[in-house]
């Protein structure tokens, strides 16, 4: 049936005349039926609207007042959105057509983010499935072709599905994290910043991933809790590595035929070990404060100290003071005014250093093995035995943590928390 006899059965039909005539009401039906599909094809209809909404600008913001803005969390271009993208941009979406109705002029900015870490290792991963090779196999600047491409292709898809969401987002004002202006905006800030006195540069422990040749944020710090000796594959070993144990080992005195056990559950760092700590509570170690013990590899002194932190139910009770490579130990070290010796290197090898012997350039946990092996010929290992433990791993690659010091960037907080809390405190917030 054609629109027009549709509409000449529209005009016919009142309502009197359908709840009273079986015949005209008939005829509606049917004219509805070959009019309207019988099942909805958001497809079909979609598609249409949403196009025809762009065409005419409704969401483009006019500058004009009164005004309401809000930028959509740029997606990672990782991949595709998820069922959560849909759920937070539905949520956003009723809010700005609730502005938009309520004679706002709306601004809702679109963007994509680069994601840095997750982003190129996701692309080494589809480079060693799909084309068995290496970042760097490729070099520099084919391999950030290759970052690209994935950005566009994924980039490309994200915005297709916001716009099937029906987001009604302004495209004209669409960013990406790595845009010039943007990269220009956080350099800017940064100098500011500086210039104010609230940026300042530190050495600092940093989370590490050997795997990829970066640091690594605190929430991409994944804890693996093991009870006992575990297996785990590491990246870069041809074996699984044992996790979940506790070595204890001797230092002797420098003077004396006295000797103190130390527990630890990383043999490997001995090599930077600048002291052994003890609870000064603890009566065992009474006759040991401040006496020097002697490091077998490093051919050097270090002291027996005492610090409250010291857990005399751990171990033996002694621990090793290895700031390098632990954040409770960076902070005995400043407590005391020690040195700070660093033993594993970016790539996880043991530092190429003299005092190391026959250790350097091992990697990390074949040198764990090989440390206690020749602890074991100098008589100096007393047992390891099954312990539980927390094992920090890198969420984006696999790869076991290396806590290593570097060159910090940091930012003060405290003159702009105090600010903060007085005006929360003086009710000049609304």
């Amino acid at each position: 049936m054609k629109l027009s006899t549709y509409l000449k059965c529209v005009k016919k039909a009142s309502l009197d005349n359908i709840q009273t005539s079986r015949g005209i009401q008939g005829e509606f039906v049917a004219a509805l039926d070959s009019v309207f599909p019988k099942a909805y094809n958001p497809a079909a209809v979609e598609k249409g609207v949403y196009e025809f909404w762009e065409e005419n600008g409704y969401f483009t913001a006019k500058n004009i007042k009164p005004r309401f803005s809000l930028v959509l969390p740029p997606p990672n271009v990782t991949g595709t959105l998820h069922l959560g993208h849909a759920l937070t941009a539905a949520i956003q979406d009723a809010l700005v057509r609730w502005h938009r109705m309520d004679g706002r002029d709306v601004l809702w900015v679109p963007g994509l983010d680069h994601a840095g870490i997750a982003t190129q290792t996701v692309v080494e991963r589809w480079l060693r499935q799909s084309k068995n090779v290496t970042r760097h196999d490729l070099g520099r600047e084919q391999f950030l072709q290759e970052v690209l491409n994935w950005k566009n292709n994924k980039g490309g898809v994200i915005k297709q599905q916001l716009r099937r969401f029906g987001a009604s987002l302004d495209w004209s004002r669409e960013i990406f994290t790595m845009d010039s202006i943007h990269n220009e905006a956080v350099t800017e800030a940064l100098v500011r910043l500086w210039n104010s006195g609230l940026v300042y540069r530190k050495e600092s422990l940093v989370n590490w991933s050997c795997e990829l040749s970066s640091t690594i944020s605190d929430i991409e710090v994944d804890r693996m809790e093991v009870s006992g000796p575990t297996e785990l594959t590491v990246p870069g070993y041809d074996r699984p590595v044992v996790f979940g144990e506790l070595t204890d080992f001797a230092y002797r005195g420098c003077d004396s035929d006295i000797e103190l056990v130390v527990s630890t559950t990383r043999p490997e760092t001995m090599l930077g070990d600048v002291a052994v700590a003890v609870n000064p509570h603890d009566e065992r170690y009474t006759h040991l404060h401040n006496t020097q013990l002697w490091h077998p590899f490093r051919r050097t002194s270090i002291p027996v100290i005492c610090d409250s932190m010291v857990d005399m139910q751990f171990g033996t009770g002694a621990v090793k003071i290895t700031p390098g490579h632990s954040h409770i130990d960076w902070e005995v070290a400043h407590r005391h005014n020690l040195p700070l010796v660093s033993v594993i290197d970016e790539s996880g090898h043991i530092i190429a250093r003299q005092q190391f012997d026959k250790f350097q350039g091992m990697k990390r946990f074949e040198a764990r093995n090989a440390i206690r092996n020749e602890l074991a010929a100098l008589g100096f290992l007393r047992t390891v035995r099954p312990h539980s433990m927390q094992v920090p791993m890198c969420s984006r690659s696999g790869d076991v943590v290396e806590y290593l010091l570097k060159d910090q960037w940091f930012i003060s907080c405290k003159k702009m928390a105090e600010k903060a809390a007085a005006a929360v405190r003086e009710g000049r917030l609304q």
